[in-house]
């Protein structure tokens, strides 16, 4: 019946391999429910407020939301889309909105940003748009926006750590 729904067998796959791979895809994955918290749940917005309107941090509540999603999100992507592939959310846009956009304004509103930048992501993908954009850009660029993007995310750990701080100007 599996190999029947998934055509897992058309995909020159088996059941086995494909019970391997989710294991290991999941605990690839694990490491998100933990780092996500760390980078979302401890910022606070422009008006001193952590995520959901606290004035203390609730990690477990945003480490709860990032497994639900993510394993609501994968189980769609294979049963409607029938497409063995697993989603979560991505570290570095987090990173981004906490450290440069939710500190400069509440969460709802930066919340509301990326709910825009959904649409259109989903926009552009719909009208082919940004698989042309994709392919137009070369290879050395998409190597480094993703060395920038983990840069900026090991930078601002190592603020985070103490290694690296601002230059006091006199």
């Amino acid at each position: 019946m599996l190999d029947s729904y998934f055509k897992i067998s058309e995909r020159g796959s088996t059941v086995a391999r494909e019970v391997r791979g989710g294991i290991v895809t999941f605990f690839t994955m694990a490491y998100i429910v933990a780092l996500n918290p760390l980078i979302i749940g401890l910022a606070k917005d422009a008006d001193g407020k952590y995520i959901g309107g606290g004035d203390a941090p609730n990690l477990a509540l945003v480490a709860a939301m990032t497994a639900l999603m993510a394993g609501v999100l994968t189980i769609l992507m294979g049963v409607v889309g029938n497409y063995p592939l697993a989603l979560a959310t991505g570290l570095g846009l987090n990173t981004f909105v906490a450290v440069g956009i939710a500190s400069k304004m509440t969460w709802a509103d930066a919340m509301g940003l990326v709910v825009i930048e959904g649409i259109i992501i989903t926009i552009l993908v719909l009208t082919g748009f940004r698989t042309a954009v994709f392919r137009a850009v070369p290879a050395q660029l998409k190597i480094a926006i993703s060395v920038g993007i983990g840069l900026f995310i090991a930078l601002i750990g190592l603020v985070d750590a103490g290694f690296v701080r601002r230059m006091v100007e006199r």
